[in-house]
């Protein structure tokens, strides 16, 4: 059972959700949001939110997500889709969202990131959504442009968010660690019998880990082929 949030925190939330189809090969979307909703999180960032073909239609369905979450989409340029390139970033609704951006990132296959810059509780937080891709020079080339983003971006506490695609704790990630501390709280996929590390959420200088962990329940392994992973964030 996850625990409460930790004092003076945030939870965030990082979950693939597998377009809602579970290891059951049910798909069920309103299993999934039951279960976001019950995180308690503050920030959800989502991976495969959409179907894949065009126009990308939401994976959750877009006029109930908020009643049955208790949490906000943060807005995209489609009015069909909840993500950008299957990444959703969910609030809740009483966080302001003072800027949105959405990169179209590098490499083999299509891939994206989301940016949110956001004010919850008057604390100031940047949010990067994003699914890394299969090969591990188109991540290393993803990673490099967010990066890039991020300097050209005014300073703010910053956490990257998602599946990052990568096995090794060590190997292709090192760009990432460089500027970001990056907490893996636990083994997430397979949802059925978990063996690898590959969601992960990164830590700026400005911001350290109160709590996290991974949340592996009966629903969570049938849910998604991911298990949910949480950390409770407060600012430094």
């Amino acid at each position: 059972m996850i625990p409460p949030v930790a004092p003076q925190s945030l939870r965030i939330v990082s979950y693939n959700i597998r377009k809602a189809m579970g290891t059951d090969r049910c798909r069920d979307p309103e299993r999934i949001m039951r279960i976001i909703r019950s995180l308690h999180a503050d920030v959800v960032v989502l991976q495969e939110a959409d179907r894949r073909r065009a126009p990308r239609p939401s994976a959750l369905p877009l006029d109930s997500v908020e009643k049955a979450t208790g949490m906000r989409p943060v807005p995209t340029p489609s009015d069909v889709s909840i993500g950008w390139h299957g990444n959703a970033v969910l609030v809740r609704p009483s966080a302001k969202i003072d800027h949105v951006a959405h990169l179209t990132l590098p490499g083999v296959e299509p891939r994206g990131a989301m940016v949110a810059d956001l004010n919850i509780g008057a604390r100031q937080l940047r949010v990067i959504a994003s699914h890394l891709g299969l090969l591990r020079p188109s991540r290393k080339e993803q990673l490099s442009a967010m990066i890039a983003h991020l300097d050209a971006c005014t300073a703010c506490p910053t956490l990257i968010a998602g599946d990052l695609n990568e096995w090794s704790q060590k190997v292709g990630l090192g760009r990432l660690a460089k500027r970001f501390t990056i907490h893996a709280p636990g083994k997430s996929f397979h949802a059925r019998m978990p063996v690898a590390f590959l969601d992960r959420i990164a830590l700026d200088q400005h911001l350290t880990v109160m709590q996290g962990g991974v949340i592996e329940t009966p629903q969570t392994r049938r849910a998604s082929d991911h298990l949910p992973i949480w950390l409770d964030v407060a600012h430094r």
